[in-house]
Protein backbone atom coordinates (compact mmCIF):
# COMPACT_ATOMS: atom_id res chain seq x y z
CA UNK A 1 0.00 0.00 0.00
CA UNK A 2 3.18 2.28 -0.04
CA UNK A 3 2.01 4.11 3.53
CA UNK A 4 -1.94 5.31 1.75
CA UNK A 5 -4.65 5.86 3.77
CA UNK A 6 -6.93 6.24 1.07
CA UNK A 7 -9.53 4.69 -1.54
CA UNK A 8 -7.65 3.47 -3.64
CA UNK A 9 -7.25 4.09 -7.50
CA UNK A 10 -8.50 1.65 -10.77
CA UNK A 11 -5.05 2.02 -11.73
CA UNK A 12 -3.23 0.69 -8.63
CA UNK A 13 -4.88 -2.95 -9.65
CA UNK A 14 -4.58 -2.07 -12.75
CA UNK A 15 -1.17 -2.78 -11.82
CA UNK A 16 -0.45 -3.91 -9.09
CA UNK A 17 -1.14 -8.21 -8.98
CA UNK A 18 -2.91 -10.13 -6.14
CA UNK A 19 -0.29 -11.51 -3.97
CA UNK A 20 -2.51 -14.39 -3.11
CA UNK A 21 -6.54 -14.76 -2.88
CA UNK A 22 -9.33 -17.40 -2.43
CA UNK A 23 -8.79 -20.65 -4.03
CA UNK A 24 -11.78 -20.22 -5.72
CA UNK A 25 -14.18 -17.50 -6.22
CA UNK A 26 -17.51 -19.09 -4.94
CA UNK A 27 -20.62 -17.57 -3.29
CA UNK A 28 -20.52 -18.30 0.45
CA UNK A 29 -21.19 -17.40 3.52
CA UNK A 30 -17.53 -17.99 4.94
CA UNK A 31 -14.70 -17.80 3.98
CA UNK A 32 -11.18 -19.23 5.21
CA UNK A 33 -7.48 -19.25 3.94
CA UNK A 34 -3.82 -19.29 5.09
CA UNK A 35 -1.24 -17.21 3.28
CA UNK A 36 2.06 -16.91 3.78
CA UNK A 37 3.52 -13.25 3.15
CA UNK A 38 6.99 -11.45 3.40
CA UNK A 39 6.70 -8.77 5.60
CA UNK A 40 5.08 -5.63 3.98
CA UNK A 41 1.86 -3.32 3.67
CA UNK A 42 -1.02 -5.21 2.62
CA UNK A 43 -4.05 -4.37 1.61
CA UNK A 44 -7.53 -6.86 2.20
CA UNK A 45 -10.12 -6.35 -0.02
CA UNK A 46 -13.67 -8.37 0.81
CA UNK A 47 -16.07 -8.49 -1.80
CA UNK A 48 -19.45 -9.49 -2.68
CA UNK A 49 -20.38 -12.08 -5.23
CA UNK A 50 -22.01 -9.89 -7.58
CA UNK A 51 -21.30 -6.37 -8.16
CA UNK A 52 -23.25 -3.62 -6.64
CA UNK A 53 -24.69 -5.61 -3.89
CA UNK A 54 -24.55 -4.56 -0.28
CA UNK A 55 -24.00 -6.95 2.34
CA UNK A 56 -22.62 -6.80 6.22
CA UNK A 57 -19.23 -8.76 6.56
CA UNK A 58 -16.99 -9.63 9.34
CA UNK A 59 -13.10 -9.70 8.35
CA UNK A 60 -10.93 -11.74 11.04
CA UNK A 61 -7.35 -11.86 10.05
CA UNK A 62 -4.93 -13.98 12.61
CA UNK A 63 -1.03 -13.32 11.99
CA UNK A 64 1.83 -15.88 14.08
CA UNK A 65 4.05 -12.11 13.96
CA UNK A 66 3.08 -9.34 15.48
CA UNK A 67 1.07 -6.27 13.01
CA UNK A 68 -0.44 -3.66 12.68
CA UNK A 69 -4.00 -3.44 10.73
CA UNK A 70 -6.40 -0.34 10.03
CA UNK A 71 -9.30 0.88 8.47
CA UNK A 72 -8.31 3.15 5.54
CA UNK A 73 -10.43 6.23 4.64
CA UNK A 74 -11.35 6.20 8.45
CA UNK A 75 -10.91 9.95 8.50
CA UNK A 76 -13.63 12.33 7.32
CA UNK A 77 -12.83 15.95 6.11
CA UNK A 78 -13.05 18.75 3.73
CA UNK A 79 -9.15 19.73 1.65
CA UNK A 80 -8.70 21.90 -1.26
CA UNK A 81 -10.06 20.51 -3.89
CA UNK A 82 -7.83 18.89 -6.45
CA UNK A 83 -6.67 19.77 -10.35
CA UNK A 84 -9.16 22.37 -10.24
CA UNK A 85 -9.45 24.73 -13.46
CA UNK A 86 -7.98 28.22 -12.34
CA UNK A 87 -10.88 30.31 -12.89
CA UNK A 88 -10.15 33.71 -13.94
CA UNK A 89 -11.20 36.85 -12.26
CA UNK A 90 -11.48 39.15 -16.21
CA UNK A 91 -15.13 38.07 -17.59
CA UNK A 92 -15.25 36.15 -20.37
CA UNK A 93 -17.57 36.70 -23.18
CA UNK A 94 -19.99 33.83 -21.96
CA UNK A 95 -20.15 34.60 -18.44
CA UNK A 96 -20.81 38.48 -20.07
CA UNK A 97 -23.69 36.74 -21.83
CA UNK A 98 -24.91 34.62 -19.11
CA UNK A 99 -25.21 38.50 -16.73
CA UNK A 100 -26.91 39.54 -19.46
CA UNK A 101 -29.24 36.80 -19.25
CA UNK A 102 -29.60 37.01 -14.88
CA UNK A 103 -30.31 40.48 -16.10
CA UNK A 104 -33.08 40.00 -17.87
CA UNK A 105 -34.49 36.99 -15.60
CA UNK A 106 -34.35 38.76 -12.23
CA UNK A 107 -35.77 42.17 -13.61
CA UNK A 108 -35.48 45.09 -10.82
CA UNK A 109 -34.28 43.69 -7.95
CA UNK A 110 -31.91 41.59 -9.48
CA UNK A 111 -32.42 38.62 -7.96
CA UNK A 112 -33.80 35.33 -8.58
CA UNK A 113 -35.37 32.65 -7.47
CA UNK A 114 -35.01 28.85 -7.65
CA UNK A 115 -36.82 28.29 -10.56
CA UNK A 116 -35.45 31.56 -12.42
CA UNK A 117 -31.61 29.69 -11.64
CA UNK A 118 -33.08 26.86 -13.36
CA UNK A 119 -34.18 28.61 -16.44
CA UNK A 120 -31.00 30.07 -16.84
CA UNK A 121 -28.59 27.49 -15.80
CA UNK A 122 -30.21 24.48 -18.13
CA UNK A 123 -29.61 27.69 -20.96
CA UNK A 124 -26.05 27.20 -19.86
CA UNK A 125 -25.92 23.85 -19.90
CA UNK A 126 -27.49 23.65 -23.60
CA UNK A 127 -24.60 26.11 -24.80
CA UNK A 128 -22.10 23.33 -23.76
CA UNK A 129 -23.48 20.40 -25.22
CA UNK A 130 -23.04 17.94 -22.07
CA UNK A 131 -25.33 14.97 -22.19
CA UNK A 132 -28.08 15.78 -19.45
CA UNK A 133 -31.32 16.75 -19.17
CA UNK A 134 -30.16 19.63 -17.34
CA UNK A 135 -30.81 20.79 -13.39
CA UNK A 136 -33.89 19.50 -11.28
CA UNK A 137 -35.73 22.23 -9.66
CA UNK A 138 -34.64 20.96 -6.17
CA UNK A 139 -30.96 20.66 -7.45
CA UNK A 140 -31.61 24.79 -8.18
CA UNK A 141 -33.04 25.16 -4.66
CA UNK A 142 -30.20 23.31 -2.96
CA UNK A 143 -27.76 25.51 -5.01
CA UNK A 144 -29.39 28.89 -3.45
CA UNK A 145 -29.69 27.24 -0.31
CA UNK A 146 -25.72 27.19 -0.24
CA UNK A 147 -25.13 30.34 -2.23
CA UNK A 148 -27.64 33.04 -0.30
CA UNK A 149 -25.33 34.61 1.83
CA UNK A 150 -27.91 37.72 2.87
CA UNK A 151 -30.91 35.16 3.46
CA UNK A 152 -32.95 36.86 0.97
CA UNK A 153 -34.11 33.09 -0.42
CA UNK A 154 -32.61 34.33 -3.42
CA UNK A 155 -29.40 34.62 -5.76
CA UNK A 156 -27.98 38.20 -6.34
CA UNK A 157 -26.11 39.01 -9.39
CA UNK A 158 -22.51 38.36 -7.58
CA UNK A 159 -24.00 35.07 -5.57
CA UNK A 160 -24.94 33.52 -8.92
CA UNK A 161 -21.46 34.54 -10.41
CA UNK A 162 -19.75 32.76 -7.18
CA UNK A 163 -22.00 29.96 -7.82
CA UNK A 164 -21.57 29.99 -11.66
CA UNK A 165 -17.78 29.44 -10.85
CA UNK A 166 -18.16 26.78 -8.99
CA UNK A 167 -20.68 24.78 -11.27
CA UNK A 168 -17.66 25.21 -14.06
CA UNK A 169 -14.88 23.63 -11.40
CA UNK A 170 -17.37 20.51 -11.01
CA UNK A 171 -18.44 20.15 -14.51
CA UNK A 172 -14.46 19.99 -15.19
CA UNK A 173 -14.60 16.96 -12.63
CA UNK A 174 -17.24 15.39 -13.64
CA UNK A 175 -16.43 15.74 -17.49
CA UNK A 176 -12.57 14.22 -16.40
CA UNK A 177 -14.51 10.96 -15.71
CA UNK A 178 -17.26 10.93 -18.13
CA UNK A 179 -14.55 10.00 -20.69
CA UNK A 180 -17.33 8.70 -23.09
CA UNK A 181 -19.18 11.70 -22.92
CA UNK A 182 -22.16 9.70 -22.08
CA UNK A 183 -23.27 12.20 -19.22
CA UNK A 184 -22.98 9.43 -16.41
CA UNK A 185 -19.99 8.52 -14.37
CA UNK A 186 -20.15 5.03 -12.49
CA UNK A 187 -20.50 4.72 -8.74
CA UNK A 188 -17.03 4.14 -8.51
CA UNK A 189 -16.06 6.98 -10.21
CA UNK A 190 -18.27 9.05 -8.22
CA UNK A 191 -15.54 8.39 -5.18
CA UNK A 192 -13.19 9.76 -7.16
CA UNK A 193 -14.47 12.91 -7.86
CA UNK A 194 -15.88 13.34 -4.74
CA UNK A 195 -12.52 12.83 -3.64
CA UNK A 196 -11.15 15.04 -6.41
CA UNK A 197 -13.68 18.23 -5.10
CA UNK A 198 -12.30 18.17 -1.98
CA UNK A 199 -13.86 15.67 0.44
CA UNK A 200 -12.31 13.05 2.30
CA UNK A 201 -14.99 10.60 3.38
CA UNK A 202 -15.36 7.47 4.71
CA UNK A 203 -16.53 3.82 2.81
CA UNK A 204 -19.60 4.10 4.83
CA UNK A 205 -20.04 7.59 3.25
CA UNK A 206 -19.63 6.73 0.20
CA UNK A 207 -22.31 3.67 0.33
CA UNK A 208 -24.86 6.30 2.06
CA UNK A 209 -23.88 8.52 -1.42
CA UNK A 210 -24.02 5.49 -4.14
CA UNK A 211 -27.18 5.10 -2.61
CA UNK A 212 -28.43 8.29 -2.66
CA UNK A 213 -27.10 9.50 -6.24
CA UNK A 214 -26.84 6.28 -8.55
CA UNK A 215 -29.41 4.71 -10.21
CA UNK A 216 -30.61 1.44 -11.02
CA UNK A 217 -27.62 0.80 -12.73
CA UNK A 218 -25.03 2.15 -9.98
CA UNK A 219 -24.79 5.33 -12.78
CA UNK A 220 -24.53 9.23 -11.63
CA UNK A 221 -25.71 12.07 -14.06
CA UNK A 222 -24.10 15.34 -13.95
CA UNK A 223 -27.18 16.97 -11.88
CA UNK A 224 -27.16 14.17 -9.09
CA UNK A 225 -23.43 14.88 -9.38
CA UNK A 226 -23.82 18.65 -8.22
CA UNK A 227 -26.54 17.84 -6.09
CA UNK A 228 -24.02 15.74 -4.14
CA UNK A 229 -21.22 18.08 -4.02
CA UNK A 230 -23.39 21.12 -3.59
CA UNK A 231 -24.96 18.71 -0.05
CA UNK A 232 -21.43 17.97 1.20
CA UNK A 233 -20.62 21.61 0.80
CA UNK A 234 -23.48 22.84 2.48
CA UNK A 235 -23.21 20.03 5.02
CA UNK A 236 -19.49 20.59 5.80
CA UNK A 237 -19.46 24.34 5.93
CA UNK A 238 -22.93 24.28 8.57
CA UNK A 239 -21.04 21.70 10.53
CA UNK A 240 -17.84 24.14 10.84
CA UNK A 241 -20.09 27.13 11.28
CA UNK A 242 -21.52 25.30 14.75
CA UNK A 243 -18.35 23.85 15.86
CA UNK A 244 -16.85 27.47 17.43
CA UNK A 245 -13.67 25.48 19.33
CA UNK A 246 -12.86 23.19 16.75
CA UNK A 247 -13.06 19.86 18.57
CA UNK A 248 -15.10 18.22 15.97
CA UNK A 249 -17.96 17.83 17.77
CA UNK A 250 -21.39 20.26 17.86
CA UNK A 251 -24.34 19.97 19.71
CA UNK A 252 -27.41 21.26 18.30
CA UNK A 253 -31.25 21.75 19.75
CA UNK A 254 -34.23 20.79 17.96
CA UNK A 255 -34.77 23.84 16.01
CA UNK A 256 -31.32 24.15 14.98
CA UNK A 257 -31.06 20.89 13.80
CA UNK A 258 -34.54 21.20 12.31
CA UNK A 259 -33.50 24.62 10.20
CA UNK A 260 -29.97 23.20 9.18
CA UNK A 261 -31.60 19.85 7.66
CA UNK A 262 -34.92 21.76 6.14
CA UNK A 263 -33.24 24.61 4.30
CA UNK A 264 -30.07 22.12 3.32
Amino acid sequence: MHGNKQHLPKDFFLYHASKCRSKSYINLREISERFRLPPGEYVIIPSTYEPHQEGEFVLRVFSEKQNLSEEIESQIRTDNPKSLPVISNKESEEDLQFCRIFRQIAGEDMQISAAELKSILNRVVKKHNMKTEGFALESCRSMVALMDTDGSGKLNLAEFKHLWNKIKQWQAIFQEYDKDNSGLIDSYELRSAVNDAGFRLNSHLYELISMRYTDLNMNVDFDSFICCILRLEGMFRAFHAFDKDGDGIIKLNVLEWLQLTIYA
